[in-house]
């Protein structure tokens, strides 16, 4: 089955080659979303698959400029959502399509969605998000790790000891005080996400639940999806 992209896509691109699969595991920060994809990989790669991850914030082209940007904690909504759209953009032709062409399983940390949820909460404009993420492919499968607020709490303060800039929404001034803008910015998040669910069909997976019973239900679900494309 040929792949497509979600709108006009790279051009030169032949979809025919793409011969790999597009795994995408979204889910908000500290969802366990990273550990997951690992987990998974490891899962794959002892199967004996070709399986490589992408993550956002990795591209040569931009990520040292994209953090940079981000550390100055000034930037605005528009240039910080162009700074991740470049870098998506990079990665998609040098390193998505590149393994898809060999025929690898990509597992993305994250996807087009938690960037356009993101950019959503701060006020952009739904056809322009829809414009600029049109190079996308569209994945086999997303797999969206729902977490408690109040987990998220908990996770972020063993990860982090506190409270980050961006992942509390601080730049939305919310609130002057870190705790209620995080859970108001992440309300807003869960309310975008929950939009981006049922126009994508995210397959929803329980977060709250432990690390190994999160991980085998990612694998099963993972296991059917290659059974089913397989036949």
């Amino acid at each position: 089955m040929s792949k497509t992209f979600y709108g006009e896509g790279i051009p030169g691109i032949d979809t025919k080659v793409l011969k790999g699969m597009l795994i995408v595991v979204e889910g908000p920060d500290c969802s366990g979303r990273s550990t997951h994809v690992q987990l998974l990989r490891s899962y794959l790669e002892q199967k004996g698959h070709a399986v490589t991850d992408f993550g956002i914030k990795r591209s040569v082209l931009i990520s040292t400029e994209l953090e940079q940007a981000k550390n100055t904690n000034e930037i605005s909504p528009r240039t910080l959502s162009l700074f991740y759209a470049t870098d998506f953009a990079d990665q998609l032709e040098h390193t998505i399509i590149p393994a898809l062409q060999a025929g690898y399983i990509v597992i993305a940390d994250r996807y087009i969605y938690t960037l356009m949820a993101r950019d959503l909460v701060r006020g952009a404009d739904w056809d322009w998000l829809q414009s600029i993420y049109g190079i996308a492919l569209v994945p086999e499968a997303i797999f969206f790790l729902r977490v408690s607020p109040q987990i998220l709490v908990e996770r972020t303060f063993n990860k982090y000891g506190a409270f980050t800039f961006w992942e509390s929404g601080m730049d939305l001034h919310f609130s002057r005080e870190w705790f209620p803008c995080f859970n108001t910015y992440q309300r807003k998040l869960s309310a975008q996400f929950r939009i981006l669910s049922e126009k994508y069909g995210f397959n929803i997976i329980n977060g709250n639940s432990s690390i190994p019973a999160v991980s085998k239900e990612l694998c099963r679900r993972v296991d059917a999806l290659l059974t089913n494309v397989n036949h």
